[in-house]
């Protein structure tokens, strides 16, 4: 830890480098503390720890700040939780409309799948099966929907279940409609994701799904993440938002892709 206060940079991003040093270094930090030590007050602390967190620099905590540790290409859930919100509750809401009752489906654990398990309580003899804990905790009170989750080691980043039990559990199963999320879209890659494990039980989702929908912002098309999940000709429906790249949605809609956009603006 450093004993000397830094002193106040004149620039915006020269204070704000200095803060994620501060905070790489010590792995957390209060607001008070990085005040002091740039010299500056609790309030420029604060907005400067806000747009860190959006950059994935760092993780705000309560009075304060932790590092975002080494998978900084993955924002934690409660960060893109926040980044989209309103496409993505528009997105979860034409999802919803496809589940009918009596339904079987699957929801991946991305804050898009947490928007439709929100827009699906008014449904009846329903079974989720998920991945995500902020999914099941979602429906887990609703008595008229059965909650299944795989087995698996918890990733905090993601608050999902991932291994190889929660995949061998998934590939027995005969689901109707799986929603999926995605880092990235493009035609040739089809669905992607950053981390190898999620990939991976996403992958048997979509193995085990009659109709596999992807939901994902306009953000996510012409992207391309490390693992592969699920290929373009798997792929029956997309739901986007209106701010989605035409030239990509046309030529995804070419291939026979079922490409419906929401409106956001």
């Amino acid at each position: 830890m450093q004993s000397k206060a830094i002193e106040s940079s004149q620039y915006p991003a020269e204070r704000r480098l200095a803060i994620t040093r501060v905070i790489d270094e010590q792995t957390r930090a209060s607001v008070a503390e990085l005040s002091q030590k740039l010299s500056v007050s609790e309030v420029t602390i604060r907005k400067d720890l806000a747009l860190l967190e959006m950059e994935g620099s760092l993780l705000r905590t309560h009075g304060g700040a932790v590092t975002a540790g080494r998978r900084r290409a993955e924002l934690a859930f409660e960060v893109r939780a926040r980044l989209h919100k309103t496409e993505k509750s528009l997105i979860g809401a034409e999802a919803a409309h496809l589940v009918e009752d009596g339904d079987s489906i699957a929801l991946d654990a991305s804050s898009t799948a947490l928007q439709i398990a929100r827009h699906l309580k008014a449904r009846r003899e329903l079974t989720v099966v998920t991945n995500g804990i902020r999914v099941a905790t979602e429906l887990a009170g609703q008595p008229s929907i059965t909650v299944l989750m795989p087995g698996g080691a918890v990733r905090w980043e993601a608050f999902s279940l991932v291994g190889k039990w929660g995949s061998m559990m998934l590939r027995q199963l005969n689901i109707q409609k799986a929603f999926v999320g995605a880092v990235g879209f493009t035609l040739e890659e089809g669905l992607t994701d950053v981390n190898a494990e999620e990939a991976e039980l996403k992958k048997a989702m979509v193995l085990s799904a009659k109709d596999v929908i992807g939901v994902f912002d306009h953000t996510k098309w012409n992207r391309v993440a490390m693992a592969t999940f699920c290929p373009t000709d798997r792929l029956h429906i997309v739901i986007s938002d209106d701010r989605a790249p035409a030239q990509a949605v046309a030529a995804a809609r070419a291939l026979g892709v079922d490409v419906r956009l929401v409106g956001s603006r």
